[in-house]
């Protein structure tokens, strides 16, 4: 089984004294520790997945592993998956950024985006990033005068939108005809003629696409490559182009509920190399770019549990001291999660209750009628899988510190990201002179 069909990082246990560990430690002296809301990160699980997809697609040799960095994008998390080989795609100048002063090697970075700043494409030149997606005719225009500027030449795919809708949520479709992502199949004629006769500092390496998020329908990618293919070859004849690189994009889906059933990594590799073989040329380099996949296992989130509320002839309401600032996908996109009681994990009494957040919100609810053991305040609740995309689109709503962040392994727990402080959120502040006097 692969990592991303668990619905809990691989170390998880119950310890002799019936409170749930990962990686070696006690989730409930974690939580005195560092205090709560906090994002947990198991670093076995994350090693172990990466080495998963190394071995999945080992027999294809021309693979380049992208960690997609919007998923969640810190030092710590840079530094492990630069250490297992993984490059990064990028969306921002805070992404790159990050990786820069983690250290890694820049030429194993993609920068990608609808609408990069001229102040972004300027900081990617300047830190020398592997490879561009270009996204719009706009782009295209504005990369060529900043790369002209610095006498470089920037290596560069063609985003496309293959017209691919996989079944997913609405919002985290992204190969679809109608997009805010990428050229139309109809455009590529136009874009590249442009590149030919006037971007002389932009150099096409190959075709970019990405079809969506959180898939478990693998015939998606084995239409999306097609396309590619097909597209590449045709490209290559018509325009004499020497096109060998394809950016497939990610999007496997996870484990977040006992209903889901996401295909393994090695699924995923065997389609890939199916829809590879049909290349009538030698066979070119992808370049994947996975990001849920990678770390959603790996994360917890523990919460401390505050007040509760019965209404009358309705729900049983648990409330802990975090939410939808920490989570927003439940409320944004109807995400379910799994969750337990880190320190009653082995009582067999249930009863049944929602979760809500502490958000001055009535949708701020994480996980609505759950099964979970008799709760009193102060019991502690881990949340299953939010390693992705919870510390990525956190928030300060209601003016609340975002919770820090501990990797742990091996029994050893250690702060990647600090906890916010009162301070932290007014030091950006200013009071203008004239509203002193």
């Amino acid at each position: 089984m692969s990592v991303n069909q668990s619905l809990k990082p691989i170390t998880t246990k119950i310890n002799d004294n019936g409170n749930i560990s990962i990686g070696g430690c006690d989730l409930k002296e974690i939580a005195n520790e560092y205090g709560t809301p906090l994002y947990v990160i198991d670093e076995l699980t994350l090693r172990t997945i990466c080495r998963e997809y190394k071995e999945a697609f080992s027999e294809y040799k021309n693979i380049k592993m992208m960690y997609a960095c919007k998923a969640l994008c810190n030092m710590a998390v840079s530094k492990i998956l630069s250490e297992e080989g993984f490059g990064f795609d990028t969306v921002s100048g805070g992404e790159i950024y990050t990786v820069y002063k983690t250290g890694v090697c820049m030429k194993d970075v993609l920068f990608n985006g609808n609408n990069k700043s001229k102040q972004e494409i300027k900081f990617a030149l300047d830190c020398e990033v592997g490879r561009f997606s270009v996204d719009n005719f706009y782009e295209a225009g504005l990369l060529d005068k900043l790369a002209k500027e610095r006498n470089k030449t920037a290596e560069i795919f063609l985003r496309i939108t293959p017209g691919i809708e996989c079944h997913t949520h609405d919002y985290i479709q992204t190969g679809q005809t109608d997009s805010k992502f990428g050229f139309d199949l109809t455009q590529v004629d136009d874009i590249i003629s442009l590149i030919n006769s006037k971007y002389n500092n932009l150099h096409i390496v190959g075709l970019h696409a990405h079809i969506g998020s959180q898939i478990f329908e693998l015939q998606s990618f084995y239409d999306e490559i097609i396309i590619l293919i097909k597209e590449m070859e045709r490209i290559n004849k018509k325009f004499k182009l020497n096109m060998n690189e394809m950016n497939i994009g990610g999007g496997v889906g996870v484990k977040y509920t006992e209903n889901d059933n996401p295909p393994s990594i090695k699924d995923l590799a065997e389609i890939v190399t199916k829809a590879m073989k049909t290349c009538s040329d030698n066979l070119p380099t992808i370049y994947l770019e996975p990001g849920r996949s990678v770390i959603s296992t790996s994360g917890v989130t523990l919460y401390t549990l505050g007040s509760s509320k019965q209404v009358p002839n309705g729900k049983k309401y648990i409330a802990v001291d975090g939410g939808m600032a920490d989570n927003p996908r439940p409320a944004m996109y109807q995400a379910e999660y799994t969750a337990e009681v880190v320190n009653k994990a082995n009582y067999k009494e249930k009863e049944r209750v929602t979760i809500a957040g502490r958000y001055c919100e009535s949708g701020d609810i994480l996980i609505e009628d759950i099964e979970l053991p008799k709760l009193e305040t102060g019991d502690v609740i881990c949340v299953y899988n939010t390693g992705a995309y919870n510390y990525s689109m956190a928030s300060n709503y209601n003016r609340v510190e975002k919770p820090a962040m501990v990797l742990v392994n091996n029994s050893q727990s250690d702060i990647i990201v600090n906890r916010e402080t009162y301070e932290d959120l007014v030091s950006e502040d200013r009071i203008p002179d004239r509203l002193r006097k």
